[in-house]
C-alpha cells in the first residue's frame, strides 16, 4: 500500500512517497482503510524533529482520519467491519490503511462526510478540553481567539459560540478577520495593523477577557494577558509563531488569573471515557449544524508535502486534508 514517510528529520521536501506493507489487526485494534487524513501545524515540526512526540524513523505524518474498518483484532466489540469511523493516533495516518486501537475510534454519523470527519479530532477535541474542562467557560463570558483564522482557532470561534460566549476573533490580515466573523466572531482584531493590547482592553469593557485561548505564542501572549480580566483563565494551546514567550509571573499575582496549560493529547491517553464523551458531543453539534469543521483545501496524498508548506506558511483557514 502507498504512505507517505518521514525517514529523518528535515522538511516537507525530504518525504518519501513510496509502498509499505499491510497493517495487521493486533488485540484490540482495528484496521482503518483511510478515506480522508488531516494535517495540522505540529506535523511541521515532527517531521523536523521539534516536536515533544518524536517517533521512530520511518513514520507517516498525519494524527487523524476517518474511513471504513476492515478488520477487527481479537477482544473488540462495539464495531463491525464496514462501518465508518474517525479516530486520532498522534501521527502515522497519513497512508491508505491504519492499524489503530479500537478505543480510539468514534462512529461517524450519517450526513457527516470523511473529509471533514477526518479534521474533528484535534482540532476541536483540543478546543472543547481547552473551553470546558480547563478553562471552565461560562455563558456569556468573552472569549479571545489568537490565530482564529486557523484550524485551531475557528474551532475556538465555533465552540465558543456554541457555549454562549461573545467571542474576539484575532488573526494577522482583514481576510482573515472576516473568515472568522463569517464563522461567528463578534468582533475582530487585525494585530498585525492594530494594537492587540489596547484593543482586547477596548473590546473587553471595564471587566476585561474573561478566557484567552492561545495556540500562537510569541509575543502575542503577552500583550494579550494584560488584556485579561480578574481572575480569568489565559490557555496555553501552542506555539504556532514559533517562539515559547516568557510570561512575567508578576501579571497572574496582580490580576489573580489563571495560566492554564491544556495537553489534550495526555488527557485522551489518561482519561479515555472523559475524551469519547467529548468527542460524541462534537459529532453531535456537527450533525446539527453547529460547527462547520471547514476543509480549506483536498490533496492527494502524494501531495502530503505541498499541504505542509502550505500549512507552514500560514495560507491555510480551516483544515487541510490529504486522501489516499
Amino acid at each position: 500500500m502507498k504512505a507517505i514517510l518521514c525517514t529523518r528529520p528535515g522538511t516537507p521536501d525530504d518525504l518519501q512517497f513510496t509502498d509499505i506493507p499491510e497493517p495487521a489487526a493486533g488485540p484490540g485494534e482495528a484496521v482503518v482503510k483511510v478515506a480522508a487524513a488531516a494535517l495540522n501545524f505540529f506535523d511541521t515540526l515532527i517531521i523536523a524533529d521539534k516536536y515533544q512526540v518524536k517517533p521512530a524513523y520511518p513514520f507517516s505524518p498525519a494524527a487523524e482520519f476517518a474511513g471504513t474498518i476492515e478488520r477487527l483484532g481479537a477482544g473488540v466489540t462495539g464495531f463491525a467491519p464496514g462501518e465508518r469511523v474517525m479516530g486520532y493516533m498522534r501521527y502515522g495516518a497519513a497512508r491508505e490503511r491504519v492499524a489503530v486501537k479500537a478505543a480510539q475510534l468514534v462512529t461517524i454519523p450519517e450526513g457527516l462526510d470523511f473529509d471533514r470527519a477526518a479534521g474533528l479530532s484535534v482540532i476541536y477535541g483540543t478546543t472543547y478540553y481547552a473551553l470546558k474542562d480547563r478553562g471552565h467557560l461560562k455563558a456569556g463570558e468573552t472569549l479571545a481567539v489568537l490565530g482564529a483564522a486557523g484550524g485551531t482557532g475557528l474551532s475556538a470561534v465555533e465552540i465558543g459560540k456554541v457555549m454562549g460566549a461573545r467571542v474576539i476573533a484575532c488573526a494577522s490580515t482583514d481576510e482573515k478577520c472576516d473568515f472568522a466573523r463569517r464563522h461567528g466572531a463578534d468582533a475582530t482584531i487585525n494585530y498585525t495593523t492594530q494594537d492587540l493590547k489596547a484593543e482586547l482592553k477596548r473590546l473587553g469593557g471595564e471587566r476585561g477577557i474573561d478566557v484567552i485561548y492561545d495556540p500562537i505564542g510569541g509575543h502575542y501572549s503577552e500583550a494579550a494577558l494584560r488584556a485579561l480580566g480578574w481572575e480569568g483563565r489565559f490557555l496555553v494551546i501552542g506555539f504556532a509563531a514559533g517562539e515559547i514567550p516568557k510570561i512575567p509571573l508578576n501579571l497572574a499575582l496582580l490580576k489573580s488569573c489563571d495560566i492554564v496549560g491544556v495537553q489534550w493529547g495526555g488527557f485522551t491517553e489518561k482519561f479515555p471515557e472523559q475524551h469519547a464523551e467529548n468527542m460524541k458531543e462534537i459529532v453531535r453539534w456537527v450533525a446539527d449544524g453547529k460547527l462547520s469543521v471547514h476543509v480549506h483545501a483536498v490533496y492527494p496524498l502524494a501531495d502530503t508535502p505541498r499541504a505542509l508548506k502550505d500549512i507552514a506558511a500560514r495560507r491555510v483557514m480551516g483544515k487541510a486534508i490529504i486522501r489516499p
